[in-house]
């Protein structure tokens, strides 16, 4: 089964993010269809996939973290409130895994494995 997932590192402190809010939208058009809302765990990952499907549909998807509320809970200053990653899914490329390298001024993305 082919699937979403994600996880995200707190560059500032050099540990995974726990607590962080993640949701996940399918595009379609102007329109924006939640598919999965979660929370990161301990080890900055959900605890399952956002979405798996075999294939996954070709489509475009749009991922948010919620990067102010959780620097705001550590009493951190950031510049950030929401990170959104919007990526096209190829149905014959498999999984796909969007992991976030987070700062409070700043981050990084990229397809993982």
């Amino acid at each position: 089964m082919a699937r979403i997932s994600t996880h995200i590192l707190d560059l500032s402190r050099g540990l995974p993010a726990a607590q962080v809010r993640v949701e996940l939208y399918r595009l379609e058009g102007s329109h924006r269809h939640l598919v999965a809302a979660t929370v990161t765990n301990a080890d900055g990952r959900t605890a399952e996939p956002l979405f798996s499907a075999d294939p996954l549909p070709a489509a475009t998807f749009e991922l948010v973290f919620h990067a102010g509320e959780y620097f705001r809970a550590l009493a951190v200053p950031t510049f950030l409130e929401e990170v959104p990653l919007r990526f096209r899914v190829d149905p014959a490329a498999g999984s796909y895994h969007v992991p976030l390298l987070l700062s409070p001024f700043g981050y990084s993305t990229y397809r993982g494995s």
